[in-house]
């Protein structure tokens, strides 16, 4: 990135810092609405629309987006938007379409509350052990990328900025919830969607030498055919590694307790639909701005291998947009945080924590916060090996968690399937985690006939489940229906 002057860091350091005091200002104001545990983990389920979708889409339109894609577009093209944000988008539409009304309706706190209702304390308990784990890597890696920034501009050590991050995270997470979450994640991405739409407009205008026409028509000129494909079809190891990604991005989202609670917070089923829907769309919409800018910086800074936004941002906005755009993807990565935090430490809290403990909920749920933030900036600070392996866990709800949790949704889990739910988890997990131990890239890879068809293992794994899950089912429902007895 380039250099940026005394002044401007000192700009950049004093807007930092008003904006951190506005978020701690609505949290504070926020945690005067908490009287009761559904108040901290669901807003009291009084969230309106415009508040619902705000928070849904803050939640993942984070650094992942703003600032990964945009690099990895720069150098693979528009297929490497496949898990973000094409999948993730895509999910929060299927969301609306067949999970938000279904899960709004069993008026529960999290998704283990749902394995408990229909497969029994067990399985909610085999849920919670499976999920929590999935976002330490997840939350290390926006600490991470987060403390670089403040490196980047402020030389402050990695481990100091991994530090600091979390405790801001952290702290107006505990003051109120939900609701300081919410309230907070509507200033974030206010500010994340600005910036976008100020500095697209401005860099097309910079590819066109001064128009914003010829600038598009430039980048699809001088863009390679194969850098703008979508689904890639060279190969049939492209096109499943492509497939790979998006159904993980898709399906394996929708076993997300940060999506599933703001579904949960929503003040009715109509409005939990619609925000899905709403921040689906927006999602998709202002997730091809990045995509634009990781091929304009192709064609900008052919020889750049830096990170795209902040350098198109400082090389052609004024400095003080170029502040304040800044700020905004400071905001993506803090609205990521607080949600990454908030929704291990529900589960951990209220299905794991409640069963042990005899103390106030509202105080479990606070130190569950403190916890998941700790592991969580301990594995930050091990390094990139470390969370390497935990950001493979992603995939462990989708291959475990799915069909068991479609099932119970749509009415078809039963307290009387408990066995085919823990069978299909577990199976799921096994197929997954073998191969995961064998460092195999496909399912089966290692037999010829596999080998030629390439299958991606997630999604693979997800088929034995249900398939398991089915079977057992069946066998279930025969076994216990009744015995007509036959007339002599």
């Amino acid at each position: 990135m380039p250099t940026i002057s005394p002044e401007l860091k000192h700009l950049l350091l004093v807007t930092f810092c008003v904006y951190v005091a506005v978020m701690y200002a609505l949290a504070f104001w926020a945690q005067g609405r908490i009287k009761t545990e559904e108040d901290f983990l669901v807003a009291g389920r009084r969230l309106p629309l415009s508040l619902a979708w705000m928070t849904l889409l803050a939640t993942w339109f984070g650094a992942a987006t703003l600032l990964t894609v945009a690099e990895e577009v720069r150098d693979k093209g528009v297929r490497a938007a496949a898990l973000d944000p094409f999948g993730a988008g895509v999910c929060l539409l299927l969301a609306g379409a067949f999970l938000a009304g279904p899960m709004w309706r069993q008026k529960i706190l999290t998704i283990p509350d749902l394995f408990r209702q229909h497969y029994g304390p067990i399985a909610e308990t085999i849920c919670s052990l499976i999920m929590i784990p999935s976002y330490f890597g997840w939350i290390a890696v926006q600490f991470t990328a987060l403390a670089g920034m403040l490196h980047l501009f402020f030389q402050l050590p990695m481990s100091w900025g991994i530090v600091l991050v979390a405790a801001i995270g952290t702290g107006y997470t505990l003051m109120g919830g939900m609701w300081s979450v919410t309230l907070t994640d509507a200033v974030q991405i206010t500010l994340v969607l600005f910036g976008l739409l100020v500095l697209g407009p401005v860099v097309v205008w910079h590819v066109g030498e001064g128009s914003f026409s010829s600038g598009l028509q430039r980048l699809f000129n001088e863009t390679p055919r194969s850098l703008l494909t979508v689904i890639p079809r060279n190969s049939r190891s492209e096109f499943t590694d492509w497939l790979g990604l998006f159904a993980a991005g898709a399906f394996g989202n929708l076993v997300a307790q940060d999506l599933m609670q703001r579904v949960f917070a929503a003040r009715s089923e109509r409005t939990a639909k619609y925000a899905c829907f709403v921040a689906g769309v927006a999602y998709l919409s202002f997730g091809w701005i990045p995509i634009g800018l990781g091929l304009s910086a192709r064609i900008l800074f052919p020889d750049s291998t830096g990170s795209v936004l902040p350098t198109l941002a400082s090389s052609f906005l004024h400095p003080a947009l170029a502040v304040l755009f800044t700020v905004s993807i400071l905001s993506a990565v803090l609205s990521t945080i607080d949600s990454a935090i908030l929704s291990p430490a529900s589960i951990l809290s209220h299905n794991l924590f409640a069963r042990v403990c005899r103390v106030n909920h509202l105080t479990l749920n606070r130190w569950a916060i403190v916890l998941i933030a700790l592991a969580s900036v301990t594995l930050a600070l091990l390094g990139e090996d470390a969370y390497r392996l935990l950001e493979l866990s992603y995939e462990m709800p989708f291959v475990g968690l799915l069909v068991p949790m479609l099932a119970a949704a749509w009415g078809r889990g039963q307290r009387g399937r408990e066995s085919a739910a823990l069978a299909s988890m577990a199976a799921g997990i096994v197929i997954w985690g073998a191969h995961l131990v064998m460092g195999s890239e496909y399912f089966l890879d290692h037999i010829a006939f596999f080998q030629r068809w390439q299958f991606p293992i997630g999604i693979t794994a997800t088929l034995v489940s249900a398939t398991v899950f089915g079977i057992l089912s069946c066998m279930s429902s025969r076994d216990s229906a009744p015995n007509v007895r036959q007339p002599d």
